[in-house]
Parts: C-alpha cells; sequence; structure tokens
C-alpha cells in the first residue's frame, strides 16, 4: 500500500486506487499542507481533492516526459473526435 503524499506536483502517474479498480492516469494539480488536488482521466476526466494519507493500492510508474507528450496526442485528437460528432447530431 502506498498514499498520494508519495506523488509530485505537476507529475502523471499511472495508479490503482484499490486491488480490483482499473488502471488510472492521474496528474496532480495543487498540493496543500495536506491535501493534494488530483486530476482523474477517466471519461469524463473528474477533479477532487485527497488527504496526503488516503491509501492507494499501487503506484505503477511516473510517466516521462515522453510518455506524457505521446498520451496528450491521442487524448486531444479522442476529445476533438468526442466534440465533432457532437457537432454533427445538431
Amino acid at each position: 500500500m502506498y498514499s498520494y503524499d508519495l506523488l509530485e506536483t505537476g507529475c502523471y502517474y499511472l495508479v490503482k486506487v484499490k486491488e480490483e479498480s482499473p488502471v488510472t492516469l492521474i496528474k496532480v494539480a495543487v498540493e496543500t499542507d495536506h491535501c493534494l488536488f488530483i486530476q482523474r482521466y477517466d471519461d469524463p476526466m473528474e477533479t477532487e481533492w485527497k488527504l496526503k494519507k488516503d491509501a492507494l493500492h499501487d503506484i505503477i510508474e511516473c510517466l516521462s516526459d515522453d510518455a506524457v507528450k505521446a498520451w496528450e496526442e491521442h487524448y486531444q485528437a479522442n476529445e476533438d473526435a468526442y466534440y465533432e460528432e457532437d457537432e454533427d447530431d445538431e
């Protein structure tokens, strides 16, 4: 078991919150004395505050800058496709 306290602000991580949960991409956006503001890249993206002492089942990896750049290209392409479908419905 790990805790959110191990995560660094501005970094992207692949994590499992619980043993049976799926792998999730998160980014630590803001750090305070006791909490972290987390962006979760689910569908749709969600944000939430977590106590630093809150448990994480596994921190799989911290993504490299190259991995983040490659992921952002795919993520933005998917977002664009999603919004183009919405525009077609109107």
